[in-house]
């Protein structure tokens, strides 16, 4: 049973043509669309990419200016920073509080935004074998970051069953109360039918947070 009625999914303004037309995709899934290999391929999902980047197809990758790599290395459990980054850029990614957004808001400015309210139950029913969940903000290793590694990523069916033991067996870490809410939900891939999913979309001009209209 979904446990959260509504998650949250913040895009840059530039792509939401290319999102309404072909939905959601993964850091990852975007570079096979624009067919980006090579050296460029290595140096955009395994490496921090440390500028916002514009692909020769118009789609905006973010940067990830809070996971340095001398940073992960230190919070690292059996994995490499780069191994992180591929981790991390295979998967798309939603907030589960609006607060937890509107700082991430902060962090893009001053370029617009978009943010879709998805109904998780319907996403859930439809991509569950792809979802985890996540105790933490996996896109900052800044400031005394907590451990990870790849078991972070908890499945759904997984954490709704034993709630973050699998983590703590998995990392060497304490077991979090049941009562620790989720940090993030990813769906691994892509979700090409995302506008199935959403119940409202909200955009967000240079200094505006973004307001709920559902909790």
């Amino acid at each position: 049973m979904v446990q959260f009625a509504f998650i949250y999914h913040m895009a840059e303004a530039a792509n939401w043509p290319v999102i309404q037309r072909n939905g959601l995709h993964s850091t990852s899934a975007l570079l096979d669309l624009a067919d980006i290999c090579g050296e460029d391929r290595e140096r955009l999902e395994k490496q921090q990419r440390l500028t916002h980047t514009e692909l020769l197809n118009g789609v905006q990758l973010r940067d990830q200016r809070p996971m340095p790599p001398t940073a992960l290395a230190n919070c690292l459990i059996g994995l490499t920073p780069s191994e992180w980054y591929a981790l991390i850029n295979a998967r798309v990614f939603f907030w589960l509080d609006p607060a937890r957004l509107n700082r991430h808001r902060a962090a893009c400015e001053p370029r617009p935004q978009v943010v879709l309210t998805v109904d998780a139950s319907k996403l859930v029913a439809a991509y569950a074998e792809k979802i985890a969940v996540t105790p933490i903000n996996t896109g900052n290793a800044r400031r005394r970051p907590a451990r990870r590694g790849a078991a972070t990523f908890v499945p759904y069916a997984a954490w709704i069953t034993s709630a973050w033991t699998s983590e703590a067996a998995s990392l060497g870490t304490p077991v979090r109360p049941s009562s620790h809410h989720p940090v993030e939900l990813t769906v691994t891939g892509s979700i090409p039918d995302i506008m199935q999913f959403v119940v409202e979309v909200q955009q967000l001009a240079p200094g505006q947070l973004f307001t709920p209209a559902y909790h």
